[in-house]
């Protein structure tokens, strides 16, 4: 509730009174920021997957799937942590993440706020955009200094904007992605090309977010034709097929990509 973190809101401000109202045996607010504060950046005894997804926020556009996390302790320190760029790759596998950005906070001996930022991603085009939307970025700005990395496929940044949360992190991401999107448009004039890189980009993304579908198969499998559940060797006996809705929601992009993308060829 500090002003000069930025953060609450005037919304914030009315409930917050109104619960002390509710609730007059509260402790004071200080003791019970202190109280939550300690417990949130615990991460003793966590592995980089659990503090990975101890704070997480996703968000995905065009095929692409991204991770915020959201890490609490120093960048130096996290990125020492033994067997680090292995847990990286397997975390983003296991998830269909695309990219990783982890954003770290604590405080310094003054009691102040410390930002970092780290950008994981195999795939080089896409972390250079991402890179690059959060080094040029104005609005807000996040007063990014590189900082020393000695893993591949790993950009590190000290953030001196300390005002700049996740929250405001993510209209950034998204835009970087939809200009990573943008970018693998071929241009004007190879209109075959073009629609043959964005199937293929369509692909990509698919079988990253749909596990055991290879670039042969079209569709995920889908549920057999119901017959009389009475009927001996029915399919259904066995259960139906996984399909999550995440999978549903995917297919329903490419759907819309690809006729879009045929509607703007046709024009031109």
């Amino acid at each position: 509730m500090d002003l000069k973190i930025g953060k609450a809101t005037p919304k914030d401000k009315k409930y917050v009174e109104k619960l002390e109202a509710l609730f007059t045996d509260l402790p004071e607010r200080n003791d019970i920021f202190d109280s939550l504060q300690k417990a949130k950046f615990d991460v003793s005894g966590l592995t980089t997957e659990q503090m990975l997804r101890k704070d997480q926020k996703t968000i995905f556009r065009q095929g692409i799937k991204v991770a915020i996390s959201a890490i609490y302790m120093d960048l130096e320190a996290f990125l020492q942590r033994s067997g680090l760029l292995a847990d990286l790759h397997a975390f983003c596998q296991a998830h269909s993440y695309d990219a990783l950005v982890a954003m770290t906070i604590f405080f310094n001996a003054h009691n102040e706020p410390v930002r970092q930022l780290a950008v994981f991603c195999p795939h080089a085009a896409l972390r250079t955009t991402i890179c690059g939307a959060l080094e040029q970025s104005h609005s807000p700005a996040l007063k990014l200094t590189p900082a020393p990395s000695t893993h591949p496929n790993l950009q590190a940044y000290l953030q001196g904007n300390t005002q700049v949360s996740r929250k405001k992190l993510l209209p950034l991401l998204q835009e970087a992605l939809s200009a990573y999107f943008d970018s693998m448009t071929i241009p004007s004039g190879h209109p075959e090309a073009a629609r043959e890189q964005v199937d293929k980009e369509s692909d990509r993304a698919g079988t990253s977010l749909i596990p055991g579908l290879s670039q042969d198969e079209e569709e995920p499998p889908l549920p057999p034709t119901p017959m009389n559940s009475l009927v001996d060797e029915c399919p259904l006996d066995q259960g139906l097929p996984k399909l999550s809705a995440e999978a549903i929601f995917e297919k329903c992009s490419q759907i819309s990509l690809s006729q879009s993308t045929a509607a703007f060829l046709s024009k031109k």
